[in-house]
This record gives C-alpha cells, structure tokens and sequence, in this order.
C-alpha cells in the first residue's frame, strides 16, 4: 500500500507539475511513454497485491476475533478500492485516449495538441490527487490496524 500511495504521490508533487511547463508535444511523447513504462509486472504486483493483502489482512484479523483491526482493515480495503475504481474508470481511460492519438510529433496542428493535452491533464490530474489521499488514507488505515493488530497481540501473551 506505501508504494502504491507513494507513486501517486510522487505523480502529484513532482511528475505532473514538472511537465506542467513543457510544450504541448513534449507533454504529450512524454506521458505517453510514462504510460507505456508503468506497465510493468513490479507495477501490477504493487497495484493488485495492495488490494489482495489488505483483504487477506481484513480476513484474518476477523477470523482472530480482532475486530478493531479487522475494522480499521476494511475501511483501508474500501479506501484502496476507490483508489482502484478511480483509475480502472478514469485515470486508465485518459492515458487509453492520450494513446490514440498516436506519434505527437506527427501532428502539425498545434492547436490540436494543445487540445489533447487539454483534455487529457487537467481531468487527470484531479483524478490522480482523488487516488493519491485515497491510497494514503488506506495505509493510514492499515498503519491503524497493525497497532490494534500489535495490542491485541500483546494482551493475549500476558
């Protein structure tokens, strides 16, 4: 979940707004290939094991009568989920459509890339911040849990 949370992040405060000064071309080539390199397995571990550990985590801790961190898992496994829904519905489909587009160097209308680049940043970046504080509530949530998890843990040895 920390990596998850934290590459959103990242995109956030340095990605997005580093490419925010550049041309529309240069936006563009270079989002779509960000786009093409986070598809990667080490990516896709981080983004479905986030959502397979934190239920597993839920399970188990109700299972093991501890109900407080089974709880708090939850609401990270519901947190995550938004973050999972966000891009599967948003984030996704606006890099699909930036791809279409095709080579941003063979297109010589530049008010026709300022108005990919316009359809394609601001909506994102809004959705990219909903998954960023979505995924960071979820590893708040889950540092919560794995206290409760700790005490609980703790009170039973004694």
């Amino acid at each position: 979940m920390g990596l998850i949370a934290g590459i959103f992040y990242a995109y956030s405060c340095s990605v997005m707004p580093g490419l925010a000064d550049v041309d529309d071309r240069t936006f563009i080539d270079s989002m779509q290939r960000i786009n093409d390199a986070i598809q990667n397995p080490v990516f896709f571990l981080s983004f479905m094991g986030a959502i397979a550990i934190t239920a597993v985590a839920a399970v188990l801790e109700w299972r093991s009568g501890r109900r407080g961190a089974a709880t708090w898992a939850a609401i990270a496994l519901a947190c995550y989920g938004m973050t999972f829904i966000v891009t599967v519905a948003f984030n996704i489909p606006l890099n699909d459509d930036l791809a279409n587009v095709g080579d941003p160097t063979a297109i010589t209308d530049l008010a026709r890339l300022a108005e990919i680049r316009d359809d394609f940043e601001d909506p994102w970046v809004a959705w990219n911040i909903v998954r960023t504080v979505a995924s960071t509530l979820a590893l708040a949530c889950l540092g919560r849990a794995l206290v409760l998890h700790g005490r609980a843990e703790r009170s039973t040895t004694r």
